[in-house]
């Protein structure tokens, strides 16, 4: 069995991503494009133009312009932070992230091994429990 798979997203994961993905792509536009998508969303369904608007305000985007271009500012194209321009930081930070990850993939293997104990336990159960049976007819 291949322990290297690391697990399907669940759907709230995809669909929590794909939002984040939309209000990013807002924050790009401005504030005019999120006032275009609330009164969209208020033609459509106004329950989900006032969700829209609810976050509006309680996200401060309705008031103010600082979300602009926040998100894409402060990353890469790994998902972590820009390097700083101090050179032994950026070089501990990247040691640490990938001591993370491999420890991450440490945990994801130690957890596959233990459902595979786990099934072969049971496994092992069920059959010394089918064989019960058989043993007492003989």
């Amino acid at each position: 069995m291949n322990t290297d798979i690391a697990p399907r997203p669940s759907v709230l994961d995809r669909l929590g991503a794909m939002l984040a993905g939309i209000r990013d792509w807002l924050d790009e536009r401005g504030k005019g494009a999120w006032i275009a998508a609330m009164i969209l969303a208020f033609i459509a369904c106004w329950p989900l133009g006032l969700a829209v608007l609810g976050y509006m305000i309680w996200s401060k985007r309705m008031f103010s312009c600082r979300h602009r271009h926040h998100h894409h500012r402060h990353s890469n194209s790994r998902g972590f932070a820009a390097p700083t321009g101090n050179i032994a930081f950026d070089a501990y930070r990247e040691e640490t992230l990938k001591r993370l990850e491999d420890e991450h993939r440490e945990f994801l293997d130690f957890l596959q091994k233990l459902r595979e104990a786990k099934d072969k336990a049971e496994f092992d159960q069920f059959m010394q429990s089918r064989n019960e049976p058989n043993e007492l007819q003989s």
